[in-house]
């Protein structure tokens, strides 16, 4: 078993990094998820200088490796937020295009059971006019169903947790390619 730690962005990736389904995906990886997962609380805080208390607190637990999960938000691209991060305590960066709300659109099971309709496909979840945060509010108004609401963490949670999101899934949509990087990559890391 390779033990991983978490360092992500914000309170999104903690909650999906925290589900029991996706622990038990990494476990059947051979990946032992270190407790805690690290929140950041933004991109920001992202920063060399500042994330040297996060993996302090990571060492403590003797992970084999460190991954970061972040946001491209409006960055010109991954390579720019890769930079930015660089630390050599740190194992993998994953970056998830736009943002990681990108991921739950590409789950098309999870937004079927969300928005209880059989058929739904988004086909360009990282490449949204906007944010994917406000695509997944349009598509509710779209569709007439109720809405995510406002709170992108509830939500979150109800996706993990009542929707069956899966990392496997959005791994698999042909224009998700951020969410298949940190599928195969941590797939990697527990044949390491």
């Amino acid at each position: 078993m390779v033990s991983v730690g978490f360092i992500v962005e914000g309170d999104t990736e903690k909650i999906l990094i925290d589900s029991k389904s996706f622990r038990a995906w990494a476990k059947m990886q051979g990946i032992d998820i270190c407790t805690p997962v690290i929140d950041a609380k933004g991109g920001g805080n992202l920063l060399p200088q500042n994330m040297e208390p996060m993996l302090t607190q990571l060492r403590r637990q003797s992970p084999d490796h460190i991954v970061i999960l972040t946001d491209l938000e409006d960055a010109p691209n991954q390579e720019a937020v890769r930079q930015r991060i660089k630390s050599t305590d740190i194992a993998l960066v994953f970056i998830a295009v736009k943002a990681i709300e990108a991921w739950f659109l590409a789950d098309s099971l999870a937004l079927q059971k969300w928005l209880g309709l059989d058929q739904v496909y988004e086909p360009y979840p990282e490449a949204t006019q906007s944010m994917p945060w406000l695509r997944i509010k349009a598509l509710a108004a779209e569709l007439k169903v109720r809405g995510p609401g406002s709170a992108k963490n509830a939500f979150a949670k109800r996706m993990v947790n009542s929707y069956g999101f899966s990392i496997a899934n959005a791994a698999q949509h042909p224009e998700c390619p951020s969410a298949k990087d940190f599928y195969d990559g941590l797939v990697g890391l527990g044949q390491s």
